[in-house]
């Protein structure tokens, strides 16, 4: 079932979610779900607190050399334990469903190692480069209350916040036009 996606500035999006403590069939509905509203919405990730449940569970489906996002490359991600390989940085355009029609770019490190559980307990170990690695660290700040707005230059913050004041000025402009 595709859930709705809450969106900047909403409150919700800022809280530290919490570690999944029962590995069941509610969790097994809620990674399904995600996985439909991540795909109906065009994203490569999604975190759990973005669908108002604030649990530390995410998807990442980054999509292959001919764009094509395949199941069987998605990465369910319960319980994240992020560390930085090195310190070397990439830098990357990113979006956020939280934060529609927004891109900049981002310096994130290039290179993790990842430990997690999978939807039924099972530990894992991933490395991951590039914009895996970009993709996962995205979704983990949700995790941890952030957004990745909160990393760009304080000039383009300001760029943001004006685009994002006019944009909600003009939706509530139309929408009182419909009234």
């Amino acid at each position: 079932m595709k859930r709705e996606i809450i969106t900047y500035p909403n409150k919700r999006l800022f809280l530290k979610s919490e570690p999944v403590q029962e590995f069941n069939e509610e969790l097994h509905t809620l990674l399904d779900d995600m996985y439909e509203t991540m795909i109906a919405y065009n994203g490569v990730g999604l975190a759990a607190i973005q669908v108002d449940i604030p649990l530390r569970v995410m998807l990442v489906n980054i999509p292959d050399e001919n764009e094509e996002q395949k199941k069987e490359d998605l990465l369910e991600i319960i319980n994240p334990e992020l560390t930085f390989l090195d310190d070397e940085q990439i830098t990357c355009n990113e979006g956020c469903l939280s934060v529609p029609d927004f891109y900049e770019e981002v310096t994130r490190n290039k290179n993790i190692y990842l430990k997690y559980q999978d939807r039924f307990g099972n530990f894992k170990e991933l490395e991951a480069r590039g914009f895996l690695a970009v993709a996962i660290q995205h979704e983990n700040d949700h995790l941890n209350g952030h957004l990745f707005i909160e990393k760009i230059a304080y000039s383009k913050k300001q760029k943001f916040d004006k685009e994002f004041k006019k944009n909600l000025k003009a939706k509530k402009k139309n929408t009182q036009a419909k009234k």
